[in-house]
């Protein structure tokens, strides 16, 4: 793949602060690609964020599909989104970047933001909305526009089903990955670092399907109970940064350094925080059969080839969270309707089949599964490309 289309650094005439903006490639005229805010944000990690957004698009190509592949971007900025003047950079951040979110850079929530304050901020900079550039993509924008609101109107238990989508395509995931190896769910633990929004989702789905939660970790450290945390009650008493409120706390729950999701005893690690969460400093520490990447970039690619050498599955997040991104453009396009169990199923059958696809692909050229689906999007690309044309 070649190198991205564009990359943007700006610099806030406030602070100081800096983000980011890289278009890896542009399908129709279009990129798709969150924003995250977060301290330390580089150029280089948005760089490849966008790259594999480019990959999650095009592993979900369906020619027969309403949804069209679009190309793939990241948006970034260098800024603790807990900080006072977070909000305000965040304006002047979308203002400085109008041009390109009207032309040819959808966006959304990601690391740090919610979609509700990226849609408050893009109003307060003058722009329609953050994914206006792909309007005149549909065939009716007024329809199409009342089907993704009426989406994201629509809760369950007291989630937003905006929220609950990418959550259970990782669930999706790792349930694929434990059928394949005929493991039984009830019994198979799980430890996930993060309760945001992809965190806090997967955990329920997982939960719901028979598996158990015994380690959570947050921003204060992690929350263990080897027979199992309620995550229901940990999932009511978070706050708006997935932070949990020790106070619901049960007898046999207890608080633990930060890291010790990492080393808790269990089959499945879903890691959905940060990027580069398991470095070669930490991996010898998981004794997990399977990762589960929610979060974007969370396992180095040297601790990745550690871990594979000692048997552990790293399921990769260009497939892994990409249900995320898909169930926007499945709703605004038309494939699923504003209905939870609708976008459930739709999810379930998509990711399922993609992370078979995935895992077939691995065994049959004797790679691991992150291999294969750079192969996988290597095939699909140029196709695309012919179709449909790009600018890189």
């Amino acid at each position: 793949m070649t190198a991205p289309l564009m990359s943007l650094v700006w610099t806030d005439h406030v602070t100081g602060r800096q983000g980011f903006l890289v278009v890896d490639r542009l399908v129709r005229g279009v990129a798709s690609g969150g924003l995250r805010m977060r301290p330390g944000c580089t150029l280089e990690e948005v760089t490849g964020l966008a790259r594999g957004m480019t990959m999650k698009e095009a592993l979900h190509y369906n020619p027969e599909a309403r949804y069209i592949p679009l190309g793939g971007a990241k948006g970034g900025i260098d800024c603790d989104p807990q900080d006072p003047g977070a909000y305000a950079l965040l304006v002047r951040y979308l203002r400085a970047m109008r041009p390109y979110v009207e032309s040819s850079w959808t966006t959304g929530e990601d690391l740090g933001l919610t979609q509700d304050l990226v849609d408050r901020a893009a109003a307060e900079a003058g722009l329609v909305s953050s994914v206006q550039a792909v309007y005149p993509l549909l065939d009716d924008e007024a329809a199409a526009r009342r089907r993704l609101a009426d989406a994201f109107a629509v809760e369950v238990d007291g989630i937003g089903l905006d929220e609950l989508a990418g959550g259970c395509g990782v669930a999706e995931s790792a349930l694929t990955a434990l059928d394949r190896a005929g493991v039984p769910y009830a019994g198979t633990r799980v430890a996930v670092q993060g309760l945001g929004t992809m965190g806090g989702a997967t955990a329920r789905f997982l939960a719901r399907a028979g598996l158990t939660v015994v380690a959570v970790a947050d921003i204060k450290g992690t929350v263990a109970n080897p027979a199992g945390l309620d995550v229901e009650a940990l999932l009511r008493a978070r706050d708006a940064y997935g932070t949990v409120d020790r106070a619901v706390l049960r007898p046999g729950d207890v608080e633990l350094p930060g890291d010790a999701w990492l080393s808790a005893d269990a089959e499945v690690l879903v890691p959905a925080a940060v990027s580069y969460a398991i470095d070669t400093g930490n991996e010898h520490l998981v004794t997990a059969r399977w990762i589960v990447e929610a979060a974007n970039m969370p396992v180095l690619p040297a601790a990745e080839e550690r871990l594979t050498a000692r048997g552990v599955t790293v399921l990769p997040d260009v497939v892994v969270n990409s249900g995320t991104n898909a169930w926007w453009w499945w709703t605004l396009f038309g494939d699923i309707g504003p209905d939870a169990d609708e976008a459930f199923a739709h999810t379930r059958r998509s990711m399922r089949a993609l992370v078979e696809l995935m895992l077939d692909r691995a065994e049959s050229d004797g790679t691991t599964p992150r291999a294969a689906a750079h192969a996988l999007v290597t095939d699909r690309l140029p196709v695309i490309a012919e179709r449909y044309g790009w600018y890189r």
